[in-house]
């Protein structure tokens, strides 16, 4: 009895700690399963994906591009650029045949832990990718991740390979399951709040019937916002800053987001991953994608911009295309990109951004008189 007691009193902490080890063992079986069902991956042909011939330090050869297939120079150690789309689909469709309401880069540091993230306006006038030029957001509509990717490489001496398309459903499930998003809210945001909210019940036939999860936003200051809210108070575009503060409402809701993944449990962690999967498309393996789940709180937002910069873009009315955004210059934007991302690394533009910077500039100077 006594050696019975012995061994108990020796063995017992063991044993909790393999308990504990296999029960976490079958939570991460049980989310990566479910993860591996639910999450809608895409391949990407890596040779269609084009990246610039550049360098970090601006030395070497700069030309049209290479693809991804080939070896390309990293502009910075253990930094992983990925590209965000926020898609209006009501049927559910995450490719192409509809245009991205959000375009964002967030570029993160694996190594310092921190996110960058920058807006691309959506009517911000660039080369699609294939040297055709319109409003950035027409590249997702005409030939879906792939040609927007290639749009930002193009335009911006990116070395984007992998995206994550999100419906505006997944939003607003995301923020549910994480308990809400404090906001401050303006006066002249109220009133669109909410018409946003019955927007995303009632088509623009006039069909579809307003829902009871609709709760109206009466008064401004600082307050939790649920996650239909949140999604309306994303889209709002018809206030002072148009859609620069409609990108920059965006950015915040996300770095919101991040604060309480920070600060959540593993297990309302997990119930926000499983809300939000079923509306994302993405290229990344469901390793990844949870792996990024995993180490979500351990990450914080430190800069956050839109681009064009305010100090290098000009509003025109640019030919068939309408009011666009015009980078002034393209090259110099990507200057600010570059040291906003990678603070303290040597870079020159490409011979691609500064033939399409010029393109631009030639063409969209008669409308900017």
């Amino acid at each position: 009895m006594e050696d019975r007691k012995q061994w108990a009193k020796k063995n017992v902490p063991f044993i909790i700690i393999e308990l504990i080890a296999l029960a976490a063992s079958i939570v991460v079986l049980y989310v990566v399963t479910i993860t591996t069902r639910t999450v809608k991956k895409v391949d990407i042909d890596q040779d269609s994906i084009i990246i610039n011939e550049t360098s970090s330090t601006g030395e070497g050869p700069a030309g049209v591009g290479k693809t991804a297939g080939d070896e390309v120079v990293s502009s910075g150690s253990g930094v992983r650029n990925i590209a965000l789309f926020g898609v209006d689909s009501r049927d559910g469709n995450l490719n192409k045949r509809t245009r991205s309401d959000t375009m964002i880069i967030a570029s993160v540091d694996q190594d310092a832990h921190e996110i960058r993230l920058v807006s691309i306006y959506r009517d911000t006038y660039l080369n699609l990718g294939n040297d055709t030029y319109s409003k950035a957001n027409a590249a997702y509509a005409k030939g879906g991740p792939e040609q927007a990717i290639n749009m930002l490489n193009m335009n911006l001496d990116m070395d984007i390979t992998d995206y994550v398309t999100i419906g505006f459903e997944g939003l607003s499930e995301a923020v549910d399951a994480l308990g809400g998003v404090e906001i401050d809210i303006a006066v002249d945001e109220i009133s669109h709040l909410n018409n946003y909210q019955r927007s995303m019940y009632v088509n623009e036939d006039g069909t579809g019937e307003l829902n009871e999860d609709i709760i109206e936003v009466y008064d401004d200051g600082l307050q939790t916002l649920n996650g239909l809210q949140a999604t309306a108070y994303c889209r709002i575009r018809y206030t002072a800053g148009n859609d620069y503060k409609r990108a920059e409402r965006q950015r915040t809701v996300i770095t919101k987001l991040l604060e309480r993944a920070s600060s959540s449990s593993v297990s309302k962690l997990t119930k926000a991953a499983m809300a939000i999967l079923p509306h994302v498309e993405t290229s990344l393996p469901a390793d990844e994608v949870m792996k990024l789940l995993a180490s979500a709180s351990e990450y914080s937002v430190v800069s956050s911009e839109g681009l064009p910069f305010e100090q290098n873009r000009y509003p025109a009315k640019v030919g068939v295309d309408g009011w666009c955004i015009v980078p002034t210059t393209l090259e110099d934007n990507a200057r600010a990109l570059h040291e906003m991302l990678y603070p303290g690394v040597e870079y020159t533009p490409s011979d691609t951004v500064v033939a399409i910077s010029n393109h631009i500039a030639d063409y969209c100077a008669p409308y900017m008189q």
